[in-house]
């Protein structure tokens, strides 16, 4: 065990392995080595769990195991057929994995380096710099699913509701949204150019470019939420925020027909609610907080306080152009 513990080392690491540098010389890779074949998936997972351990890097085992079923052609390692987890590895796949674990230790996130990412269900490309979703995001996704079911005034006019999430990202909010509404339309806002052409891909991707408006759009600029008042009131309003709440919002408050979904970072539920307060004219309250799976408050779920009014049945002036770069 020992032998073969040093030999795999010694193919994986290799004459171009320095010390003191942080990436992977793969000029000295030769896939002609006898050894290549008598590795195979457990062992590189193994030996790729160490070093990344050894290196601090976080989730070692995790993205060991996502990388190599990545070049297996799998989404995770426990998918594998079990006789894919123990056959000889080809050159080229110990190549593949040598250079997606370099990328590693150089703390790229493992959803860039696959280069894609599930979400709800859903396979979504993803790509820097626009921002990865976070495990709990999909409870905020969860959350907004059980107030549509339990309330039909959520509902617009056309049998769904109309949502808007502000900065979209990857869309996997908007996205999930409307592949589990299938009635609903999306008003999917970001100002990175980067993040609306992501959006847009993936809801290509998905056969949903239908039922979604991708409008690059800066919302902390003063004047900015008119641009969205030909789409009439929103039913929903849902986002995950790098920001906390700007005085724009006040803007934004005499168009939400019903309720508003955020996740915010743990800090921050006490400071929304002191700062909707202070703020009594805009007639929104926070009627709910919730925790995510790790306990910490997470969600937010703010309602507007006065009578709701109705949606007309052209508010949607559908097809418009999804003004999206290039």
């Amino acid at each position: 065990m020992e032998l073969g513990g040093r030999m795999l080392w010694a193919l994986l690491s290799g004459p171009g392995r320095r010390a003191g540098t942080r990436g992977w010389a793969f000029s000295s890779w030769q896939p002609h080595l006898p050894l290549s074949g008598s590795l195979n998936a457990t062992d590189l997972v193994s030996h790729w769990t160490a070093v990344f351990e050894k290196r601090g890097i976080p989730e070692a085992q995790a993205s060991s195991e996502y990388i190599v079923a990545h070049v297996l052609g799998a989404k995770t390692f426990q998918s594998l057929r079990p006789v894919l987890r123990t056959q000889p590895l080809t050159p080229r796949q110990l190549q593949c994995i040598q250079e997606l674990s370099s990328r590693r230790l150089q703390r790229m996130p493992v959803q860039y380096i696959l280069g894609e990412w599930d979400f709800q269900g859903l396979s979504l490309k993803m790509a820097p710099p626009v921002f990865i979703p976070r495990p709990e995001t999909e409870e905020l996704v969860e959350w907004v699913l059980e107030e549509v079911a339990q309330s039909p005034c959520a509902m617009g006019a056309q049998g769904g509701p109309l949502i808007l999430e502000v900065g979209c990202g990857s869309g996997a909010i908007a996205l999930s949204l409307l592949s589990q509404l299938p009635q609903s339309r999306v008003i999917a806002v970001d100002k990175g150019e980067a993040a609306i052409c992501l959006t847009h891909e993936n809801a290509q991707r998905l056969q949903l470019l239908d039922r979604i408006q991708i409008v690059p759009l800066d919302v902390t600029l003063e004047g900015s939420w008119a641009h969205l008042l030909p789409w009439g009131p929103m039913d929903l309003v849902v986002s995950n925020p790098p920001y906390i709440f700007h005085q724009d919002m006040e803007q934004l408050a005499p168009e939400i027909r019903r309720s508003i979904f955020l996740e915010v970072d743990p800090r921050h539920p006490e400071l929304v609610g002191s700062w909707l307060q202070s703020w009594p004219d805009l007639s929104l309250d926070l009627v709910a907080v919730r925790s995510d799976f790790c306990g910490r408050p997470r969600f937010l779920h703010i309602r507007r306080s006065g009578p709701q009014r109705g949606c007309p049945a052209d508010a949607w002036p559908w097809p418009l152009p999804a003004r999206v770069p290039g």
